[in-house]
C-alpha cells in the first residue's frame, strides 16, 4: 500500500513539474519574443538620437519610456566600442563622486559584422530571471553603437508557475501524512487484533483450546473476535467431551497392531522405518533393538535384501502402484518360509506415495501342510492308481481269456480285484471320514461298555494277526464301568490303532489292548501289566470339564501297544499330522498317513488327548482316557411334591447339549 502510494504520488508530481516546466519553457520563449521586439522598436527611434548625438533628447526619451512600460528592467546605451555612455536606472552623468565607475559591454568580436541581427539572452538575478536584448543602432547604414534592454518575466506565468509547484508540494506531502497516519491507524485498530487473532490460531491449532481473544472492538473485526472465541469454546466443549474416547480409539488401534498375528511394518519414501510392530520385531530377532529411523534394507536378512531391494525402491519412486508379493525362506532366527507384501501408501487424492507398507506373514506351517498335501496327493494317486490298474488287469483278463482258465484261477483272479476293491475303499473311507470329523457335525454321547468294542476289534484282526505271526493279547479289567463316548467313532479309533501296531510289527511280535479304570481325580499313568509295553516316560494332567461337580468323576484308561519298529523322537511330534507317514522314512509299508489323524479328531470329540511312548526298535505304547458315564440321582417334584427319580448324568459339552424340550 506505501509502495503504490509512493508510485502514484511520484508519478503525479513528476507529470505536474513537468507541466510547470513546459509552461516556463513557453514564457521564457514568448519573453525573449517581446523583448527582441521591443529593442527592435525603442532602437528605431533611439538611433538617429545616438547619430546626431543628441543626448539630452535620447535621455528624456529614454525617460519616459522607461516610466511608461513596467515590463523594462533596464536601459543601457554604449559606443563602438561598449563603452556604456547612458543608462537607466543609473547613468554615469547622475553619478557626480570622487570616483567615477567606468563601465563597458562586452560583446563578441565579430559582433559589428552580424549587427542587423538583435543578441538575446536570459539570466538569473538576485531579483528574478531578465531577459537581456542586444540591438545594435544603426544610423545612415554606420554602426553606432549598441542599445542593451533587460525585461522582465511575464508576472502572471510566474505566479500560476510558482503557485502550482507549492500546490503540487503541498499535495504530495499531505498524501504522506496521510500514509504515515493511516500506518498508524492501522497498526493500532488492524495489525494488533491480527496478531492476536494469529497468536489464537497458532494456540489452537498446537490443542491449546482455552485461547482467547479480549479486544474491545467492534464492527467486522469484533465479530470475526467473537467467532473465534466462539470457536475455541465449543472446540474446548468437543475436547472434554471427546478425549477419553479418542483416546480409547487409538489404544484399540495400537493394541490391534501390535496384537495382530502378521508382522506389520511401515516405512517413509526413504525406506525409513516409521512404525514396527511386535510381530515383525519376532519374525526378524528385532527384540530389544532401536529400528525406527533406520534404513530397512540395513535390517533385513540378506535372503530378504535380494528378494525386495529393487520393488521397494520402484514403489517409493512412484514407478510400482500395485505393490508386490513375496515368499522367501529364513534360516535366521530359525528356519521358517515367510510371505512379505508390500503395499503403496497414498495421500488423499491418491496421487502421491506417502510410504510404503510391509506385512510379513509366517507361512512356516501352511508350506509344510502344502507339502504334505503334495506329499498325501502323491500317495493317494499311487494308491488309487495301484488297486485300479490290478483291478482293471484282472477283469480283462478274466473278460478276454475266461473260458481258457481254470475254476480256481477264475476264483483267485476275482479274490484280488476283491481285495484290490477293499483297498481302494478304506482309501476312500478315510479320507471321508477325516473330513467329516474336522466339521462342525454334532456327535450324541451315551454309555459305551468298552469290552464290547475291543472285543470286535480284535475279532476283526484276528486272521490278519494269525497270518503275520502275530499275538493279539485283550487285557481288559472286570467289570470295567462304561464310559461316555460314541460306539462307532470308539471303534474305528481302536481299529485304526490295532492296524497301525499290525502293520509295524513284524512276525512273532505282540500287540496288545489294555482298559483299567483310573481313581477319581488320578493324573499319572501307570505302568502296563504287560512285560512287553513300554513304561510312558512322563505322567500327563488330565482334563477335567466336570471339575466342578460335587463327585469329581472317575476315567478308564485304553492302552494300544505293539513290538513293532516303533517311531523316532523327531517324528513323534508330527505322527498325529494329516498326511505324515512314518513309512515316509522307511520307504517299505503302504498308507495314505490319515489314521492317527483320524485318531486324534475323535478322541478330542471325546474330549480327552492321545498320548504315545515309543523307542526305536522295541516297541509303541498308545494311550488316552475316557470319562466314566455317572448316573445322579436328581430329585423331581410330583404332582404330590414326593417323587424321586435317577438319572444318567452326561459332562456339558457342545456335543451333547439337546434342545430345550428334550432336556429333562
Amino acid at each position: 500500500m506505501a509502495a503504490a502510494t509512493l508510485v502514484v504520488s511520484l508519478t503525479m508530481s513528476g507529470l505536474t513539474f513537468w507541466a510547470v516546466n513546459t509552461i516556463q519553457q513557453d514564457a521564457r520563449l514568448n519573453d525573449t519574443r517581446f523583448g527582441r521586439d521591443l529593442g527592435l522598436l525603442l532602437a528605431a527611434n533611439v538611433a538617429p538620437l545616438v547619430g546626431e548625438n543628441n543626448r539630452t533628447e535620447l535621455a528624456r526619451f529614454s525617460h519616459r519610456f522607461y516610466s511608461s512600460t513596467s515590463s523594462i528592467r533596464y536601459m543601457l546605451y554604449a559606443d563602438e566600442e561598449g563603452n556604456i555612455f547612458f543608462g537607466i536606472p543609473f547613468s554615469e552623468s547622475e553619478v557626480q563622486n570622487s570616483l567615477t565607475i567606468r563601465r563597458k559591454i562586452h560583446l563578441p568580436e565579430n559582433y559589428a559584422e552580424h549587427s542587423d541581427l538583435p543578441m538575446v539572452r536570459q539570466h538569473l538575478t538576485p531579483d528574478g530571471e531578465v531577459t537581456d536584448v542586444f540591438v545594435p543602432l544603426i544610423y545612415e547604414g554606420q554602426y553606432k553603437g549598441v542599445l542593451a534592454i533587460g525585461t522582465n518575466p511575464n508576472p502572471t506565468v510566474v505566479t500560476s508557475s510558482h503557485l502550482t509547484r507549492d500546490v503540487t508540494i503541498a499535495v504530495f506531502v499531505s498524501i504522506w501524512v496521510m500514509v504515515i497516519l493511516g500506518a498508524v491507524f492501522n497498526a493500532l485498530t488492524i495489525t494488533k487484533p491480527i496478531k492476536e487473532l494469529l497468536v489464537g490460531v497458532k494456540n489452537i491449532a498446537s490443542g491449546n483450546f482455552k485461547q482467547r481473544v479480549d479486544l474491545p472492538l467492534g464492527g467486522e473485526l469484533g465479530e470475526l473476535i467473537a467467532s473465534f472465541n466462539d470457536m475455541a469454546e465449543r472446540l474446548e466443549r468437543y475436547e472434554e467431551q471427546n478425549i477419553e474416547e479418542l483416546t480409547a480409539e487409538k489404544a484399540k488401534l495400537e493394541t490391534l497392531v501390535s496384537t495382530i498375528a502378521d508382522g506389520a511394518i511401515l516405512l517413509d519414501t526413504d525406506l525409513q522405518v516409521i512404525l514396527v510392530n511386535p510381530t515383525a520385531r519376532r519374525l526378524f530377532g528385532w527384540e530389544g533393538e532401536t529400528v525406527e529411523g533406520t534404513n530397512i534394507l540395513y535390517l533385513l536378512p540378506a535372503a530378504v535384501q535380494t528378494e525386495i531391494t529393487r520393488p521397494l525402491y520402484q514403489i517409493a519412486k512412484g514407478e510400482l502402484r500395485e505393490g508386490a508379493e513375496f515368499r522367501i525362506s529364513l534360516k535366521d532366527p530359525g528356519d521358517r518360509t515367510v510371505r512379505i507384501l508390500l503395499t503403496t501408501v497414498l495421500d488423499l487424492a491418491r496421487e502421491n506415495v506417502r510410504g510404503i507398507a510391509m506385512t510379513v506373514q509366517d507361512i512356516t506351517r501352511e508350506a509344510e501342510l502344502n507339502e504334505a498335501k503334495s506329499q498325501f496327493i502323491s500317495n493317494v494317486s499311487h494308491e488309487l492308481r495301484t488297486p485300479l490298474f490290478n483291478i482293471k488287469s484282472f477283469i480283462e483278463t478274466l473278460y478276454e481269456y475266461g473260458e481258457d482258465l481254470s475254476h480256481e484261477e477264475r476264483r483267485e483272479f476275482l479274490e484280488t480285484a476283491n481285495r484290490e476293491t477293499d483297498r481302494l475303499t478304506r482309501l476312500v473311507n478315510d479320507v471321508l471320514d477325516l473330513s467329516r470329523l474336522e466339521s462342525c457335525k454334532l456327535y450324541q454321547m451315551e454309555a459305551v461298555d468298552l469290552a464290547q468294542p475291543i472285543e470286535q476289534t480284535l475279532r476283526t484282526y484276528q486272521l490278519n494277526a494269525k497270518d503275520k505271526g502275530i499275538e493279539l493279547v485283550q487285557d481288559v479289567e472286570p467289570d470295567l464301568p462304561p464310559v461316555v463316548g460314541h460306539y462307532d467313532l470308539l471303534l474305528q479309533v481302536f481299529t485304526n490303532l490295532v492296524g497301525n501296531a499290525l502293520k509295524f510289527t513284524e512276525p512273532g511280535g505282540k500287540v496288545a489292548m489294555r482298559a483299567y479304570l483310573l481313581g477319581k481325580k488320578q493324573a499319572t499313568v501307570e505302568k502296563p501289566t504287560s512285560p512287553f509295553l513300554l513304561p510312558p516316560a512322563d505322567s500327563f494332567p488330565m482334563h477335567d470339564p466336570s471339575g466342578d461337580l460335587d463327585d469329581p468323576p472317575q476315567f478308564v484308561r485304553v492302552e494300544v501297544a505293539d513290538t513293532g519298529i516303533g517311531i523316532d523322537p523327531e517324528d513323534q511330534e508330527a505322527i498325529f499330522d494329516r498326511f505324515f507317514r512314518v513309512e515316509n522314512r522307511v520307504h517299505t509299508l503302504e498308507g495314505t498317513g490319515l489314521g492317527l489323524s483320524i485318531v486324534r479328531n475323535i478322541v478330542e470329540k471325546h474330549h480327552s488327548r492321545v498320548h504315545l511312548v515309543s523307542e526305536v526298535g522295541k516297541g509303541t505304547t498308545f494311550w488316552f482316557d475316557l470319562k466314566v458315564y455317572q448316573e445322579r440321582a436328581i430329585t423331581h417334584p410330583s404332582e404330590n411334591g414326593s417323587a424321586n427319580q435317577t438319572e444318567a448324568l452326561l459332562p456339558i459339552n457342545a456335543s451333547n447339549i439337546e434342545p430345550l424340550s428334550s432336556v429333562t
